[in-house]
């Protein structure tokens, strides 16, 4: 365990292990233990950045002006504390995802995110087999007492484990088969980049990645069953990138464009077949219900929106029953894209849509081009921008967790990663 004696990559490892398992604490030691284990991270992060005097020159600029919206947004919010508080917390974490960028190398950056994925898939797989073979029933999470009948989406664990065959799902301790998924899907993406650069030993690697894999199969989600998709199609694309030139890497990418721009038509078209293939109804799972509801509200106050909330706070008008179904009220659009229009309006989707394509997009000659000077990080490790980005972005579609913890701490460390690398590669240095 190397990185416990490296501060700022154990520090790195459990904060990304929060970001990405926060229902874990949650469910744990209630909200009120995840908020103070959060707030000791960012302290340490706000320390960190103290101590090293970071610059704050050099952020992206459409990063600053989504933070700087958000915050504003409390002066036409209709639920004023909860922007404060949404804002807060939003700014916070781009805060620690700016410092990780500028304080880790992408290769203690994967080292961290390697540590917390074992961990997550780890105690994910102990814990689903304790409640099917021990346990034998579903599990609440420990701080909440319910009343009558409750809605399986509440639950910690359903017991399914022993039940994939016939279209059961482990949710781990993140407690949602969705968010297991991603977690599983980034492991397999870490672990094998691991494995092919030797960072880890053999026998370990494998069976980290096997885990990783059985961990993403038994998961059963069809969204990241998408991102793997796009991720394997992106890596097709990147590989072949590296052995053309310039004038036909554009021609590449151009076809690329168009090609994803086809498949998506056709998916449409045919969506009610792949999602049968995939196990799952053609509402998606009751997404397009709360798509319609959010849309019809944010047309509403198309241009600004309502005022920034990060989480949906079920007590305030207008998310107090926006999605009731079935006796589950979601907190969330899941869709990032229709969250930010409801918040934020048409002027900070703008923002946002700057923001996530110009940092997809830096992320690609840093995956495709040599390194330069100091950049020594190896063809395998530079990969991982480029594929991380797509996951999050196919996530992102599905999922307002781009928005917030790790979906939004990532976001934040690509952007700010990327330009940073793209000025060292510009001959400008870090």
């Amino acid at each position: 365990m190397s990185w416990l004696r490296e501060r700022r990559v154990a520090l790195a490892a459990a904060t990304l292990f929060t970001a990405l398992a926060g229902d874990f604490w949650r469910y744990l030691l209630s909200w009120y233990g995840w908020g103070a284990i959060a707030a000791v991270l960012v302290a340490l992060w706000i320390a960190l950045a103290v101590r090293e005097r970071l610059s704050w020159r050099g952020v992206p600029i459409a990063l600053a002006l989504f933070v700087g919206l958000a915050a504003t947004s409390i002066l036409w919010s209709q639920y004023r504390l909860e922007t404060a508080i949404g804002a807060t917390l939003t700014a916070l974490t781009a805060v620690v995802g700016v410092t990780l960028a500028r304080t880790l190398t992408l290769e203690q950056v994967l080292r961290a995110l390697g540590v917390a994925l074992r961990w997550i898939i780890g105690l994910s797989l102990l814990f689903e087999l304790a409640v099917a073979a021990i346990v034998r029933q579903p599990v609440l999470p420990l701080w909440v007492a319910y009343e009558g009948e409750v809605p399986r989406a509440f639950y910690w664990s359903r017991a399914e484990l022993f039940e994939v065959f016939d279209g059961g799902r482990i949710q781990g301790i993140v407690g949602n088969a969705n968010l297991l998924g991603f977690a599983a899907l980034l492991a397999i993406i870490v672990f094998a980049i691991q494995l092919v650069d030797h960072r880890v030993g053999q026998a370990a690697g494998w069976g980290w990645l096997g885990a990783a894999v059985l961990s993403f199969l038994l998961a059963g989600s069809s969204t990241m069953v998408v991102a793997a998709a796009g991720a394997a199609i992106v890596l097709g694309i990147l590989l072949v990138a590296r052995r053309l030139g310039t004038r036909a890497r554009i021609r590449l990418y151009a076809a690329s464009a168009a090609g994803v721009a086809g498949a998506a038509v056709v998916l449409i078209v045919v969506r009610d077949a792949v999602l049968g293939l995939l196990g799952r109804s053609g509402d998606l799972t009751n997404r397009v219900d709360i798509w319609a509801s959010v849309t019809e509200l944010a047309l509403e106050r198309p241009w600004f929106g309502w005022g920034w909330v990060s989480y949906w706070a079920p007590w305030v008008e207008p998310f107090d029953g926006l999605a009731l179904i079935k006796g589950v009220e979601y907190l969330q659009a899941h869709n990032a894209w229709l969250d930010v229009w409801l918040q934020l309006g048409v002027v900070g989707l703008a923002v946002f849509l700057v923001l996530v394509t110009s940092t997809l997009l830096r992320t690609v000659p840093w995956a495709v081009d040599a390194p330069l000077g100091d950049v020594a990080d190896s063809p395998a490790l530079r990969l991982l921008p480029a594929l991380l980005g797509t996951v999050l972005l196919v996530q992102s579609l599905a999922e307002s967790r781009l928005l917030i913890e790790a979906g939004w701490l990532l976001l934040v460390w690509l952007a700010v990663a990327s330009r940073t690398h793209g000025r060292a590669l510009a001959g400008i240095g870090r």
